[in-house]
């Protein structure tokens, strides 16, 4: 993949924003409540799908070769943490939302609620299997079920579809000026 300079100073943008999201959080019952949803829903928007997926994949390789940039630090054996899901989820989320949402010139609101919930979606969907099955197989838990799993993040499900239709609100009139500035860098 052969990029500008100018994709990889956004790319690296987006990836430092994800670091910081995974550190602003709020402690919670199963898991830290952050803003990575958010800054992946923003990486799709801003760099589209090939790059904000890009951006989400180099955050993902930071963690896993020891950088402390997840929220319960790094190294390979996070892979085995219940929460790594969530982070595979925000490559292939940032593809979808990206993808969805480049259809349009001038996305609306309803256009970019049907791209940020496809994607969040796709969050979830990763994220809650892959938590069922280290918490089912790896941490030996028979009570973890998958509808147990499911009701355990109905509160980040809550959360993050309320930003997302902040997102999905403000981005209409934000985007384009986004995308005339980049026209200029």
């Amino acid at each position: 993949m052969r990029l500008s300079i100018k994709e990889m100073i956004t790319t690296a943008l987006f990836t430092a924003l994800m670091v910081i999201g995974a550190f602003v959080r709020i402690p919670f019952t199963l898991l830290p409540i952050t803003l990575q949803p958010f800054i992946c829903a923003l990486a799709a928007l801003v760099l589209g799908p090939r790059l904000g997926a890009l951006s989400m994949t180099l955050y993902t390789i930071l963690g896993l070769i020891g950088v402390p940039v997840f929220t319960g630090g790094g190294g390979i054996t996070y892979v085995f943490n219940q929460s790594f899901g969530f982070i595979l989820g925000f490559i292939a989320g940032a593809y979808v939302i990206g993808v969805i949402s480049a259809k349009n010139k001038a996305p609306k609101t309803v256009d970019l609620i049907k791209a940020l919930s496809a994607g969040l979606l796709v969050i979830y969907a990763v994220g809650i299997l892959y938590m069922f099955v280290i918490m089912r197989l790896y941490l030996g838990y028979p009570e973890a079920t998958l509808p147990f799993v499911i009701g355990a993040n109905i509160p980040y499900i809550i959360k993050d579809l309320a930003l997302f239709v902040v997102i999905a609100l403000i981005a209409p009139s934000i985007l384009p000026r986004i995308k005339q500035a980049k026209a200029y860098l």
